[in-house]
């Protein structure tokens, strides 16, 4: 991709990709001929890690002390984990996107197979305009390198119902033992200061930690069950991302201008970071 193709793919202005790499967090382009500067899938989920820890409030600085702690050779697919954990615990944020917009980010025409097999990953939805959709950015690019992946429709949409069926029954019975085992006993004592603040404190890191354990499950579960069926040379290519999915240090906690680091401006402007190209 040219820097051109990689910022209309990332929603975001070609000064704000230079700024990026400016400032080190993105690495250079691959020079290619005539002195052309190229970018492939790993810039691109770099950058978007990148966009979706500047949303969750971190400041360059944090975001460039999170990107030092990934091992240099993280893959596209990797780096794509790594933003789907962080955007789990904001709040969802469904962008609508017009074709011709949707089109510039998937980097790729798209057919109306392809909306089909986008829908069933839960990538988008479809509106009442047949040209306009909302849209998850934060799984755009893995749905659209999944598209090419020889995986029937009718298989899609089955795995999707395996996998909502699950969470849902997860979710619900982590729910359960948390209303009778940790909401319950906290009502009784809820005059305790200690106990108010200990609930306090649950509250604001449960669901990151829920999530990071279920995904952790996941992929150890996964890689146990290809490695039963397939032997351990699959099971290992298969889940590679376990060993660099983990949360690097203080993920969880945005570094905000005004707190330890409040030397920092903020990453969403004090910084000058150029504006990014809004749905529409």
């Amino acid at each position: 991709m040219t820097v051109d193709e990689l910022a209309a793919r990332a929603g975001v202005t070609v000064r704000t990709v230079r700024f990026y790499g400016t400032r080190g967090l993105l690495p250079p382009p691959h020079i290619g001929p005539r002195r052309v500067g190229r970018y492939g899938p790993e810039h691109l989920s770099r950058l978007a890690l990148i966009e979706e820890l500047q949303h969750h409030g971190m400041t360059l600085a944090a975001i460039e002390r999170y990107l030092q702690q990934l091992p240099a050779d993280i893959s596209a697919h990797d780096l794509a984990i790594h933003r789907a954990l962080v955007a789990s615990w904001t709040p969802d944020v469904a962008e609508e996107a017009g074709r011709d917009l949707l089109e510039r980010r998937a980097g790729r025409p798209l057919t109306e197979g392809d909306i089909d097999r986008l829908a069933a990953m839960d990538v988008l939805e479809r509106t009442a305009d047949p040209d306009v959709f909302r849209v998850d950015p934060a799984i755009l690019h893995l749905g659209v390198r999944l598209l090419d992946v020889p995986i029937p429709l009718e298989t899609l949409r089955a795995a999707r119902t395996v996998v909502l069926d699950h969470a849902r029954a997860s979710a619900r019975e982590l729910s359960r033992l948390f209303r009778d085992e940790v909401w319950g006993p906290y009502r009784e004592r809820e005059s305790d200061p200690a106990q108010v603040a200990a609930m306090k404190s649950l509250s604001a890191h449960m669901q990151p930690m829920v999530v990071q354990a279920l995904v952790t499950a996941f992929q150890r579960s996964l890689r146990e069950e290809l490695r039963a069926a397939y032997g351990p040379s699959v099971a290992q290519a298969g889940g590679d991302g376990a060993a660099t999915a983990e949360e690097p240090q203080g993920a969880g906690e945005a570094d905000t201008a005004g707190g330890a680091g409040g030397a920092d401006t903020r990453a969403s402007g004090d910084e000058g970071v150029p504006g990014r190209e809004k749905a529409g």
